[in-house]
């Protein structure tokens, strides 16, 4: 499978589901450099698990599924690891702007820095 056509699941819907330990979560996410990158933990979506198997760059099982009728589109692996937030201000800036709903805008990126962790899916191909 190519990263092409998980591209264009991924840019077709916000929300995808990943197969964490407590079994399938759904997430929002953004499309950003050739990876998924997502955020979980503080006020941020709860994601358990999924912050410390992208600390050991372990893989993970993501699914995206239609926005239209909520088929699933395509399953694949995707290694997963933590986001420098410093580092990759691309990648924060992409997930705050599809941020929906943030309680405070102006200082999102500043509480995910203190609170949450950034975590990058690179799909295996």
């Amino acid at each position: 499978m190519s990263v092409a056509v998980i591209e264009e699941g991924a840019k077709k819907s916000n929300v995808l589901w990943l197969g964490l330990p407590s079994g399938l979560r759904l997430a929002w996410h953004v499309w950003h450099d050739g990876a998924i990158h997502l955020v979980t933990g503080g006020e941020e979506q709860s994601l358990p698990g999924l912050a410390e198997i992208a600390a050991g760059r372990g893989e993970i099982e993501v699914v995206l599924r239609s926005k239209d009728n909520g088929a699933e589109l395509i399953r694949f692996t995707a290694v997963a690891e933590v986001v420098d937030q410093a580092a990759a201000p691309q990648a924060v800036a992409a997930l705050a702007k599809e941020r929906l709903n943030a309680r405070d805008a102006a200082g999102l990126t500043a509480r995910w820095a203190e609170r949450s962790t950034v975590v990058r899916l690179v799909p295996r191909t």
